[in-house]
């Protein structure tokens, strides 16, 4: 039976987090508010927890799923040949809704599925989302939809899609905007604009002038 929690409330939020933490350090998946829409999150090096991700939302490993982290600084560890360029964007729009899709650390032993040697990162601003990640670390999170159906906005949308396929709900109430985060690629010489998001390409180019915008 899953278990939901008031994160605007102190205590329950408390007691939430707590049990969100454990339910992904057991290779369960959680709900969780973040400053664009709910995400569906498990552990990011449990292959296992990953692929029961996948299942609940009834999506195939050809679309990966992204990774959130809470602080810039977990970077280190998990990518690798970082342009200056790249860290420009983490340093204007990080935490926030930019995802940068990046070469993942060739050692790491995870399981995101179809990859290609790449991971798709942010750092959400939600403090629960935060504060979550920082406790049990880099996290595979996707929207908290069935595969076909609107992202939710708030945690009933999400329950009513995914039911007990998840051991633990945060309810942070409804999310700030439903608008998806916007994607760069950094694996090249040149940043491209993979989607459009909350982000525009303007917006972007005040940072990385010579960013292409994918067909």
């Amino acid at each position: 039976m899953a278990r939901r929690y008031d994160c605007n409330e102190a205590t329950d939020r408390v007691t939430g987090l707590r049990e969100a933490a454990s339910a992904v350090r057991r290779g369960e998946l959680v709900v969780l508010p973040t400053d664009t829409v709910y995400g569906i999150g498990a552990d990011a090096f449990s292959s296992e927890a990953v692929a029961d991700l996948l299942a609940a939302k009834g999506r195939g490993r050809n679309m990966p799923t992204p990774v959130l982290i809470g602080s810039p600084n977990t970077l280190h560890g998990l990518v690798t040949d970082f342009s200056e360029q790249a860290w420009e964007l983490v340093d204007a729009f990080w935490p926030g809704a930019l995802t940068l899709v990046a070469k993942h650390q060739p050692s790491l032993q995870w399981d995101l599925g179809d990859t290609r040697g790449t991971v798709a990162i942010r750092m959400p601003l939600h403090p629960v989302a935060i504060e979550l990640l920082t406790e049990v670390g880099p996290m595979a999170v996707s929207s908290a939809n069935l595969t076909g159906h609107p992202s939710p906005e708030d945690c009933d949308a999400a329950q009513q899609m995914l039911g007990d396929s998840v051991s633990v709900y945060l309810d942070g109430g409804p999310t700030p905007g439903i608008v998806p985060s916007s994607i760069v690629d950094v694996t090249g010489k040149v940043p491209v604009l993979l989607r459009e998001g909350a982000l525009s390409p303007e917006e972007l180019r005040k940072v990385v002038p010579d960013l292409e915008v994918a067909n």
